[in-house]
């Protein structure tokens, strides 16, 4: 049994299923339970299935997360996040290998290798009383604490490149690159939420930068921090850009959508308004920009 410790984004999980895939379970099941997101009436059917009649709404009998891992691998993340009660059935059912679904008296045993992980102190929430020592003990035999980005920025650049790879391969773009005034600020950067938080981050550069590289002040204004321009860059007069950035979208088509649309105003503006250079700047026909305009509610001049 491992215990996995780190904050919120480093790679818990990713973690887990390494050790897994190293491991000669690594050909059966991998499950993973965010205890975080169960609520506290589900999570013992969750873990541990339940019989058909045994609750309101269970029509039928499920097999629990125990289950659908025997012979494998079964990750318990944010293990703090359980009740008293349901730790206690956790910690019965590793210690006995078995256990029966909710509502019924059959014991079921199975064979599964146990990971947990969480992003607080466990210690801490023994001494307050809301996590069992006891499941601890029996979790923690091989603790593995996984650093967070800002404890090693010597990482970032391959991360960087790394997540440009995925996403360029993802969505069908071209990868872009990055500035070496850019990735100052990557490296600088603190990184509360972590590789999650860098991974999102390319993403959204991916999307929203329009040309081939991503400078400093691209990076600046996605992390909202103040961009470091160069001497250089500033007498040429560049300027950060738009808050697009750090915009939320609820999906990469809204994304794309608002870029677009941005994009066009601002080809529009350069050229006056005048629809045949615009669309020759953008090499796209005329009727495809109109579509564009119409279909985006691009704002045009008052007398258009």
């Amino acid at each position: 049994r491992v215990l996995i410790g780190g904050e919120n984004g480093t790679g818990k999980e990713l973690v887990a299923r390494a050790i897994h895939q190293q491991s000669p379970r690594a050909n059966r099941p991998f499950v993973a339970v965010n205890c975080a997101a169960i609520p506290e009436t589900l999570i013992e059917s969750e873990l541990f299935g339940h019989e058909r009649g045994s609750f309101s709404g269970a029509t039928t009998m499920k097999r629990g997360q125990f289950e659908q891992a025997d012979g494998g691998t079964l990750f318990l993340d944010e293990i703090a996040d359980m009740s008293l009660s349901t730790q206690a059935k956790v910690l019965r059912a590793l210690q006995e290998q078995q256990f029966t679904r909710v509502g019924g008296t059959k014991l079921i045993k199975v064979d599964v290798r146990v990971l947990a992980a969480s992003n607080k102190d466990l210690l801490k929430e023994i001494e307050k009383g809301t996590f069992r020592e006891d499941l601890f003990y029996r979790l923690n035999v091989v603790p593995i604490v996984v650093p967070t980005l800002r404890d090693r920025r010597e990482d970032i650049p391959l991360l960087v490149k790394h997540f440009l790879h995925v996403h360029a391969e993802e969505q069908g773009l071209k990868i872009k690159q990055v500035s070496p005034e850019a990735m100052d600020v990557f490296i600088q950067y603190e990184w509360p939420g972590n590789i999650r938080e860098l991974r999102n981050l390319i993403e959204r550069l991916m999307i929203m930068v329009p040309g081939p590289v991503i400078e400093a002040s691209h990076a600046s204004v996605a992390l909202q921090v103040r961009p470091q321009l160069s001497a250089t860059q500033q007498a040429a007069g560049v300027q950060a850009p738009n808050s697009l950035l750090t915009r939320h979208y609820d999906s990469l088509r809204d994304a794309r959508n608002a870029f677009e649309k941005e994009f066009i105003a601002r080809k529009l503006r350069e050229h006056h308004w005048n629809i045949s250079r615009t669309a020759e700047d953008l090499q796209i026909e005329r009727s495809h920009l109109h579509r564009k305009i119409k279909l985006l509610d691009v704002e045009m001049r008052p007398e258009m």
